[in-house]
């Protein structure tokens, strides 16, 4: 069975985000083990220049990276990633499948991912050149995921 993982920075604070989460985790066991990492943000200050920017990313950025497996097919989310339709989608994480067992999902602070961690990755995937909440992507990447799979799997799903 594929291991699906998903490093992300942050908590998760609001009830309905957690819900959706929860739900789509359980749906998800289906076809995939779920792990979902949660490590801490640090404090963005009021007043932010941007060595403190760059400062605050890297210390988010060097803790996701000593958590990457090295056995893993790692994807970025991140705005300057490719867009794929939900078919797409689905279609990378079957043929991923294919040859990997693990596949990480990592979804940066606020602030964004560094260079370094994304040279770790062999590959970038954007939702949209709209910014969201990175609480809210971890639904949205839940969703596709979950989507994917039903896709694959020729079951339906509403559209």
């Amino acid at each position: 069975m594929l291991n699906i993982q998903i490093i992300c920075i942050g908590k998760i604070k609001e009830d309905y985000l957690k819900n959706a989460i929860e739900e789509y985790s359980k749906r998800l066991s289906k076809y995939c083990r779920l792990e979902i990492l949660e490590l801490p943000d640090e404090k963005i200050p009021d007043k932010l220049n941007i060595s403190l920017a760059n400062e605050i990313k890297q210390k988010e950025c060097s803790n996701i990276i000593k958590h990457l497996k090295k056995s893993s097919y790692n994807i970025a989310l991140d705005l300057s990633g490719k867009q794929l339709t939900s078919e797409q989608f689905s279609e990378k994480i079957e043929n991923l499948s294919m040859t990997n067992s693990n596949i990480t999902f990592i979804i940066g602070g606020s602030l964004g991912l560094t260079n370094e961690l994304l040279n770790y990755c062999q590959e970038k995937l954007c939702f949209s050149k709209m910014t969201f909440p990175h609480q809210l992507i971890r639904v949205f990447l839940l969703e596709q995921i979950f989507r994917g799979f039903k896709i694959a799997h020729n079951e339906t799903y509403h559209r």
